[in-house]
């Protein structure tokens, strides 16, 4: 569902690609233009909540930002997860935090 939408491009002219590698991960979602990450968690996340967290640190390190939402947010709140997308690759708004998921810290 959030892929039909990002390709789309129903945030405007900026390209996601999917299924990215970066270095030796491969993440959900990436805008290079926004230098955004997007991860789309299910259960299994519950379960490695340690390891999800240290790659996000490792993403950061490379000054990327990284965004996550559950997966029940994206099936039942796409509107609200594709505004809180927006909010990080406009360059008129200053990323605003997911209402849907701790993010971490925010990189300038």
């Amino acid at each position: 569902m959030l892929w039909e939408s990002l390709r789309r491009k129903q945030v405007g002219r900026i390209k996601f690609r999917r299924q990215h590698a970066i270095g030796p991960f491969i993440v959900d979602f990436y805008c290079p233009a926004a230098r955004l990450v997007v991860e789309v968690d299910g259960p299994i996340h519950d379960l490695q909540q340690e390891y999800d967290e240290m790659r996000t640190a490792w993403l950061e390190s490379l000054g990327l930002k990284v965004i996550r939402f559950r997966n029940e947010a994206v099936e039942g709140q796409l509107s609200v997860v594709m505004d809180t997308i927006l909010s990080h690759v406009s360059p008129t708004s200053p990323p605003a935090p997911s209402p849907l998921r701790s993010e971490g810290e925010s990189w300038p």
